[in-house]
């Protein structure tokens, strides 16, 4: 069975965040279903996790805790991220939750990115802030992300649209490579990899033009 984390980097209990990726991973459930998949849905939500991430970033060491949730995020197919939006851009925990992991954890993982926020005006945030920071950590990030501002949530159809449209992305990225046959498709070995195991696959360019004339 695949598996996709939704990584809440909501602060409040309840939280519109939560609600938010709630409704995502719902969706992606269901496409996932619609293509003859299925997927199993685990949430972490990184305000549990505020007391081990700061004792990480004074002393280098992590908590039992917070590896178990790092290693979760490692292992699993794809993923979903919100975060609340806090001076036009992610929470400082969703931050410091994302500088704790492993360079390589989410190399190549197709990522949903979304964000809630009293109003539309910070909408650009998915885009000049989290695409970015995502897209640096070699995450394949949706070409649709999610915003819900707070009357989003009085059932805008909208909202609902963008949730459909970007859970249709990832559910045809989480079939596509579950089902890659080996030698012929994508595979969780290709996903994990890092840039130098995938650069020994490549052959030598000066091997390929040996013995060739230029004609």
């Amino acid at each position: 069975m695949n598996s996709l984390i939704v990584l809440n980097g909501g602060l409040g209990s309840p939280s519109t965040t939560r609600k938010l990726a709630e409704r995502i991973a719902g969706a992606v459930e269901s496409q996932v279903g619609r293509r003859g998949e299925s997927v199993a849905v685990e949430y972490i939500d990184i305000r549990e996790y505020a007391a081990d991430l700061a004792t990480m970033m004074t002393t280098g060491i992590a908590s039992e805790k917070l590896k178990a949730a790092q290693d979760k995020i490692t292992a699993a197919d794809a993923m979903v991220v919100a975060s609340p939006v806090f001076a036009a851009s992610y929470s400082g925990l969703f931050k410091m939750f994302m500088d704790a992991l492993d360079p390589n954890a989410i190399t190549g993982m197709p990522v949903i990115i979304a964000a809630t926020a009293g109003t539309p005006r910070h909408s650009l945030m998915l885009e000049y802030a989290m695409r970015p920071l995502l897209s640096y950590l070699r995450a394949d990030v949706m070409s649709t992300a999610v915003f819900a501002a707070t009357d989003d949530f009085g059932g805008e159809e909208g909202l609902d649209r963008r949730i459909e449209r970007a859970a249709s992305q990832l559910a045809d990225e989480i079939v596509r490579v579950s089902g890659g046959v080996e030698g012929l498709g994508p595979s969780s070995q290709v996903k994990r990899s890092s840039g130098n195991d995938v650069a020994a696959d490549v052959p030598d360019f000066l091997n390929l033009l040996s013995g060739h004339d230029g004609n």
